[in-house]
């Protein structure tokens, strides 16, 4: 977990489907399956809790029907979860007045989904600017800042186009302009690049690369493609069948899984450009002399050819000093995808 202060956090976080659910939960609150199947209840979301710091990229991964989108949603209170709290910035959503909760979201909150959602009728600049006019904001001034926002994800000179006239990956971008043109501070993406093909998706997973390092949003991203969550997470979050089963940076996830089904989701990740130096590296001989260096938090991927071309083992350097060695045994191992204990 970084030190940064925690912006979006969840305590005990349920969501019941069906009659009676709360007053379940109230009475018990761990119900095994069962009791909710003879209820006829159905859990989307489970006794939930997370942290999420403040500028930090935390991405939510599961199969569907996980649980994945509806705790997204349930975060932004666009549904009502059954009991639990949601703070944002220590303040709880749930006990918020709905008058107020709109507002925060108008000003504060983001949100990209899947389906770009743009309205056929505006232009790219209507639509970007759209959310400042429900916010009463002078034409003149909200045009601005959308054509900022344009200009931001690479669309200028687009402004009067309308969405028809548009590909798909430019029609993400001017979803993405509109979600920044408020400005907000907590940024929802629910799979937003799952529809694209995968050329613009990862020139989309770059332009949102690019966007963060300018902006520094706290973000909460869902996927269900791990080469993407590897690509762009400061950490994961697992989910299955509702509950968050682990949290971790994805090097945590494949070297130390929390359960099997963890271990099976990550068996296909790719290795090399998640595992550390760090991470790999067998212990140094004392006598033994090294034809380089790397750092321990470069990635095997990044090392590989350095590794290769080498006529010996390489240092593996921490804090200025030697704490382990790589040599080419090792990288072959993790890009042949044996086992790294």
């Amino acid at each position: 977990m970084t030190d940064r202060p925690t912006k979006l956090a969840c305590r005990n976080v349920w969501k019941v489907f069906g009659s009676g659910a709360e007053r379940l939960l109230r009475e018990d609150s761990a119900p095994a399956p069962e009791a909710l199947a003879e209820r006829g209840l159905v859990p989307a979301v489970v006794a939930c809790d997370l942290a999420i710091a403040e500028g930090e990229i935390f991405v939510i991964m599961g199969l569907s029907g996980s649980g994945k989108s509806t705790l997204v949603r349930c975060l932004s209170r666009l549904v009502e979860p059954t009991i639990g709290e949601i703070l944002f910035e220590d303040r709880d959503l749930l006990r918020m007045p709905m008058a107020e909760l709109i507002e925060l979201r108008r000003h504060k909150m983001g949100m990209v989904f899947q389906h770009f959602a743009l309205l056929p009728h505006l232009s790219v600049l209507g639509n970007v600017a759209f959310p400042l006019e429900i916010q009463g904001i002078a034409r003149g001034k909200r045009e601005a800042r959308a054509r900022e926002m344009i200009e931001l994800v690479g669309l200028a000179g687009r402004e009067d186009h309308f969405p028809r006239e548009l590909s798909g990956g430019q029609q993400q971008r001017v979803g993405i302009a509109r979600s920044l043109a408020v400005g907000p501070e907590l940024w929802f993406l629910d799979e937003p690049f799952s529809a694209l093909d995968p050329l613009i998706r990862r020139e989309m997973q770059n332009e949102f690369l690019r966007l963060q390092k300018l902006l520094h949003k706290t973000i909460v991203f869902i996927t269900h493609d791990f080469d993407e969550a590897v690509r762009l997470a400061d950490r994961i979050a697992i989910m299955q069948g509702g509950r968050v089963v682990q949290v971790g940076t994805a090097e945590e996830l494949v070297l130390h899984p929390a359960t099997d089904y963890v271990a099976a989701f990550t068996a296909d990740a790719p290795r090399a450009k998640i595992l550390s130096a760090g991470a790999v590296m067998r212990p140094p001989d004392p006598n033994e002399s090294f034809a380089g260096e790397v750092e321990a938090a470069e990635r095997v991927a990044a090392i590989a050819r350095k590794v290769e071309a080498a006529s010996g083992p390489l240092a593996v350097i921490e804090a200025g000093r030697v704490v382990g060695a790589v040599d080419r045994d090792i990288v072959m191992g993790v890009l042949v995808g044996r086992r790294t204990d």
